[in-house]
């Protein structure tokens, strides 16, 4: 509660800090707001000529939507990972980068934070705006879908932001943290089924037990938050059927938790910041 009394208290600030961080992340740039889009779809250009022609991973069939296109299929899973992607990143260094700014200023210091995970909140809004066009028009109906859609993105920001907090205190005492990070986002994405599906690992877990190996694959990897949030929008989006609800309650329970421990951690950490900075 004290949480949201504080965001209630710094609510101008933060509007003013996100709508400075949207405009300003493609400042002086020819096509602005576009490279929003144009990113996103370069890679996922390129994952579907990797994956979808060259190596050839099979695509499912969406059920009962019956869609079956990789790209739409890969775009489903890619852009929540964007998302979380970019607000880890742009996130835990939200401190470092606004330095002067806490030095002069007092202020709920969780904001600078909230407002750099907010700003790209708004451009995944965009994305899953033309997804959804583009969904529509190859035949599947996610709009009656779309509030299960609004949840998951609460979810996966609250998620976003919990890790981010933690991150952003861990980047101003020890600043090797962005490097490694990077690294283990790296290994996140290829641990998450986005540009392969999660049959691939039920069929390596059945291929193994057959072998008399007993190694809990497949419980290890749902243990993975994102392949979680990746189901969930997936389902409705692609599949245009309710996610499956322990997938829709293992991220409600992840995104609270996440978000209380970061805020705690923070709270416990944010006393010295101004120093280290």
């Amino acid at each position: 509660m004290s949480v949201v009394t504080d965001l209630k208290d710094s609510r101008g600030l933060l509007v003013n800090l996100t709508l400075r961080e949207v405009r300003g992340k493609y400042k002086r740039t020819l096509l602005g707001q576009g490279w929003s889009l144009l990113n996103p779809i370069a890679t996922l250009l390129i994952f579907t000529l990797v994956f979808g022609f060259v190596l050839r991973v099979p695509v499912p069939v969406g059920d009962p939507s019956g869609l079956q296109v990789f790209a739409l299929y890969l775009a489903c899973g890619l852009l929540p990972w964007a998302f979380f992607s970019n607000a880890i990143t742009s996130g835990m260094g939200a401190l470092i980068a606004n330095a002067n700014l806490l030095r002069k200023v007092f202020f709920w210091r969780p904001t600078l934070v909230f407002a750099t995970v907010f700003a790209w909140v708004t451009t995944f809004g965009i994305e899953l705006g033309v997804l959804v066009a583009a969904l529509l028009i190859f035949g599947a109906m996610p709009l009656p879908w779309l509030p299960v859609v609004v949840l998951a993105v609460v979810l996966l920001t609250a998620f976003a932001l919990g890790i981010a907090l933690i991150l952003s205190v861990a980047n101003v005492y020890f600043r090797d943290t962005q490097h490694f990070v990077n690294i283990g986002m790296q290994l996140w994405f290829y641990a998450t089924p986005i540009v392969y599906p999660y049959s691939l690992i039920q069929d390596q877990a059945a291929r193994m037990r057959a072998g008399g190996n007993n190694f809990p694959l497949e419980t290890l990897y749902r243990l993975n938050p994102l392949e979680r949030f990746v189901s969930v929008f997936r389902a409705a989006l692609y599949n245009n059927a309710f996610p499956y609800w322990g997938d829709l309650l293992f991220c409600v329970v992840v995104a609270v938790a996440s978000l209380t421990f970061g805020m705690w951690v923070f709270n416990r950490s944010q006393h010295r910041l101004v120093e280290e900075l």
